[in-house]
């Protein structure tokens, strides 16, 4: 096999231009001047026999359909060249370099740091970058190569991603303390809420799972707040302005004064946790260290 023709320079090159949309941008970044990167770019297309951007004076850098798929593969080849050298200052066998974690939001407080503590733990010469954030934005960073694996809601996925079971977690009521239909912990009949507002956490898959559940159960919810925070939501049901449906658990729910969850009655199916991760491109052994952590913390 030949070696090949480009180096990892013009990748790093070529990914920070990518990143910053303009080479002005990668070159304040990288401390290289704007020529040597576009020099660096027409030697990386030269070496691969595509273009992969349209440059563009005061527009910035456009990637062709060639350049998106050379800076997914791009970012996994630079992330395991960068493994591969943390691994050969190491003992044989250890797990090293960095692996790029993202959580959706609303698991990422129950979840996140027992696994990065565990995976640490075991793993001290590895590092762990996360992301946050909702689900088509961590399975679109997955994708694309930014991300190495995520922790999300199995809840209309992309097809392109691998996934494995977590653990899950069932669909919950939050009302105010002493709300009407509150009889101790006995669970509560969403349809019994037909005449009162909700408050929404308007936060992709959880707004599209709540009200599917809402309109399982026989009642068209009337959203009167919407919030991506599910504190804030918490907190609006505790002024008494609605009520909401969480698939999380809450670590402080016996210490909250204004709210309580309860079940609902209407029994609504759990919601898988998996992790996911690109189909189209093996797991590094980073990455799969730090799954096995996922799968030994304790639920979200």
């Amino acid at each position: 096999m030949s070696n090949p023709a480009y180096s990892l320079r013009q990748l790093a090159y070529f990914v920070a231009v990518a990143e910053a949309g303009t080479l002005a941008g990668a070159s304040a970044t990288l401390h290289v001047s704007a020529s040597a990167l576009s020099l660096a770019l027409d030697e990386l297309e030269r070496s691969l026999g595509a273009q992969l951007t349209v440059r563009r004076r005061a527009h910035g850098i456009r990637l062709t359909p060639a350049g998106q798929e050379t800076l997914r593969r791009a970012r996994r080849l630079l992330r395991e060249a960068g493994e591969l050298a943390d691994a050969a200052a190491g003992d044989p066998g250890e797990v090293a370099g960095t692996v790029r974690v993202g959580c959706y939001t609303t698991l990422a407080p129950g979840l996140l740091p027992a696994a990065i503590g565990r995976f640490t733990a075991h793993h001290p010469r590895a590092r762990v970058e996360f992301v946050e954030g909702s689900q088509d934005l961590l399975a679109r960073g997955l994708l694309e190569g930014e991300l190495d694996v995520a922790v999300l809601y199995d809840h209309r996925l992309d097809p392109a991603l691998e996934l494995t079971a977590v653990s899950a977690n069932t669909p919950h009521l939050v009302l105010p303390r002493g709300h009407r239909l509150l009889r101790g912990t006995a669970p509560v009949a969403l349809a019994d809420l037909v005449d009162e507002p909700m408050v929404l956490l308007d936060l992709p898959p959880s707004s599209e799972h709540a009200l599917g559940v809402c309109l399982a159960a026989g009642l068209s919810p009337r959203v009167r707040y919407r919030t991506a925070n599910a504190e804030t939501a918490r907190a609006l049901v505790g002024q008494g302005l609605g009520f909401t449906v969480l698939a999380q658990a809450d670590p402080e729910a016996g210490r909250r004064e204004g709210v309580v969850a309860v079940a609902i009655a209407e029994e609504p199916a759990p919601l898988p946790i998996v992790l996911a991760w690109s189909g189209q491109v093996a797991p590094t052994a980073t990455a799969r260290a730090f799954a096995a952590a996922v799968r030994c913390a304790p639920a979200p």
